[in-house]
């Protein structure tokens, strides 16, 4: 059998026993601890943190249930397999049924330890793995509270409305994390074991949008082979975030209307109802009032999405957030391409801090990373931030230049305003200012804009 490593604890009274595990536990690879009885065992436990355990059933003093009990009172994570003697089987299942993963039975046959420890150690790995992959995702999802009191409200109406089964309105600016509040309200909530499944309605078509909320049926339509099932049955029992709602087409918002009335649809091409139990969070930054009254979007359907409407403020108007934001990207995208940067310069935060953010937090992730895969590190410096980031700060011309020099600095303001406003998009800076883009681009190089 190949050789595999991990830390074991064997507890056992018989030493003979304990010497025996560990001869063959080492030869496999395994670092070995040993205790001679059960308190010995929870201390190397508190104090090691092994991956598991082998634990004998049969001890004076504390015995092996006692021992499982306490571990799991203590909330330990380790993998415990029991030591039984011929007579104790019985015993045995009953530390399966409190917890133990697996029992080892007397006299021990070599191979049988082998497989049994590979076993609880691989599930040990898997499980730690999964562990981290989680943390990874909860990271990467977290809310950004900052210290806003405009953010902090709105949190506070998210985590009070999760609690609830009403559907919620996120609001607000393209960027400022509405898909973050939408998995925030899921995690808060009952559902939070369930799917979480996020659907963007800009860009689809009717048919197909309906056939990605609802499914179709097989010759539904031409392409339709084979059936398949809808975003809303596939969340049942989760919950289903509709991103940009106020973008679904006049002749599908009657369908979704009766879907939030009934939590019942049919599929495309079909005729049999299907119901499903989901949450759903929907979002725009469309202004819907006047989407209604201007006909293109059913009254009766916004007061449907708008039980609990919340609006996620935009990044300029909580910049004292802007610092915590961008330490956090930078920590997460330094993870992704193993870059050394440690934090932000002073400079360059302040640069950050009275940008504008049009693009709202989005933009802000995106001016990070650009920064640490271009950049060499350690600190974020003003160079390695865009154009429109570091040339927020537009002064007036001084006073004592020659008219020729007056006339270019001015030039030059209005020329870096624009670009910052396009998000240093050139053509859009042009047509800003009534220029070609190949005239602009001349007059940037004579004015020396990079």
């Amino acid at each position: 059998m190949k050789s595999f490593s991990g830390t074991v604890l064997v507890v056992d009274d018989d030493p003979d026993i304990r010497e025996v595990l560990r001869d063959r536990l080492e030869s496999l690879g395994c670092r070995v601890l040993a205790a001679p009885g059960g308190k010995e065992g929870l201390e190397l436990l508190e104090k090691q943190s092994p991956q598991m355990v082998l634990l004998d059933i049969e001890m004076p003093g504390m015995n092996g249930l006692e021992v499982l009990t306490e571990i799991r009172r203590r909330e330990i994570d380790t993998t415990v397999v029991m030591i039984t003697a011929y007579g104790t089987i019985e015993r045995a299942v009953q530390a399966m049924k409190e917890g133990a993963y697996d029992f080892i039975p007397k006299p021990f046959e070599p191979d049988h330890i082998a497989l049994i420890v590979q076993k609880a150690l691989e599930r040990e790995r898997l499980k730690r793995g999964v562990e981290l992959l989680s943390g990874e995702v909860d990271e990467r999802y977290r809310l950004i509270v900052g210290t806003s009191a405009k953010m902090n409200q709105a949190i506070d109406l998210a985590k009070k409305a999760a609690t609830s089964k009403a559907t919620v309105l996120l609001l607000g600016e393209s960027g400022t994390g509405k898909e973050i509040f939408a998995r925030g309200v899921h995690k808060w909530g009952e559902r939070k074991g369930g799917p979480f499944i996020a659907i963007n309605c800009v860009g689809l078509s009717k048919e197909l949008l309906e056939s990605e909320l609802f499914g179709h049926e097989k010759g539904a339509f031409t392409g339709a082979h084979q059936a398949k099932k809808g975003k809303m049955e596939l969340a049942h029992g989760g919950t289903v975030f509709l991103d940009e709602a106020g973008d679904i087409s006049p002749e599908l918002q009657t369908k979704f209307l009766r879907f939030l009335q009934e939590r019942e649809f049919e599929r495309v091409g079909g005729t049999k109802p299907i119901h499903v139990d989901v949450r759903i969070v929907a979002a725009t930054n469309r202004d819907l009032d006047a989407a209604v009254k201007e006909g293109r979007f059913r009254e009766d359907l916004y007061y449907r999405l708008n039980v609990i409407p919340i609006t996620l403020p935009p990044l300029r108007e909580r910049a004292e957030d802007i610092p915590e934001l961008a330490h956090f990207f930078l920590k997460r995208f330094c993870s992704e391409t193993k870059k050394p940067f440690t934090e932000v310069s002073r400079e360059a935060e302040e640069k950050l801090v009275r940008y504008r953010w049009p693009g709202n937090v989005r933009e802000l992730a995106n001016v990070i990373e650009r920064a640490v895969v271009l950049g060499q590190g350690p600190k974020v410096a003003l160079h390695d931030l865009p154009p429109r980031i570091v040339g927020t700060e537009l002064t007036a011309p001084a006073d004592n230049l020659s008219y020729r020099d007056h006339l270019e600095a001015s030039k030059k303001q209005l020329i870096l305003r624009a670009l910052r406003d396009s998000q240093g998009n050139q053509a859009a800076a042009a047509k800003t200012l009534g220029l070609h883009r190949t005239h602009l681009a001349r007059l940037m190089k004579s004015l020396h804009i990079e």
